[in-house]
């Protein structure tokens, strides 16, 4: 951080946590419990003050099949307990398609920005939503919202699982 300030860097955010698993599970599925993916966004975080329960976003993947975002659907609800319905929710990858490898850094960049311009991305085409998958996804449109704490969650074929906690970047 001390670097980046004294080059005169633009701090869009920091990571303030990160975790990882990889439950091995299935070549492409989840294993239905969502133990492993919600394991990752309960690490102890880096920094001291951030905590989950000082989020106000999390990105999340919303793939298909239906499965796995009721499986994520679980994970966050286990990793953020009752927490998790005050979460505002994105999924980049409705609105980017899935780009594979680049997912998590994807997720990080997307977070960062919408930290920074105060606007939580919408996840589209969520036509008829399923009654598990009942958290706030900002459906359809874009909110403004001012984000401090936010979670990028990488959930992705394979069950590699991670998770880095993010602390907005208004300390330039």
């Amino acid at each position: 951080m001390e670097r980046a300030k004294a080059r005169g860097a633009h701090i869009y955010g920091e990571i303030a946590g990160y975790g990882s698993t990889c439950e091995a599970y299935h070549r492409v599925r989840l294993e239905e419990c969502g133990e492993e993916p919600r394991a990752p966004s309960v690490w102890r975080w880096r920094k001291p003050a951030f905590r989950p329960a000082k989020c106000s976003t999390s990105a999340t993947m919303a793939r298909r099949p239906s499965s796995n975002d009721r499986i994520e659907t679980r994970a966050v609800k286990l990793a953020f307990n009752g927490h998790a319905y005050k979460l505002a929710g994105s999924s980049l990858k409705s609105l980017i398609g899935h780009p594979q490898g680049a997912c998590g850094a994807a997720g990080v960049a997307a977070t960062l920005l919408a930290m920074r311009d105060g606007v939580v991305p919408p996840t589209i085409n969520v036509d008829e939503p399923d009654p598990e998958c009942d958290l706030d996804y900002v459906p359809a449109e874009s909110r403004r919202l001012d984000v401090e704490y936010a979670v990028a969650n990488c959930i992705a074929f394979g069950s590699k699982n991670s998770a880095a906690g993010v602390e907005t970047g208004r300390m330039n």
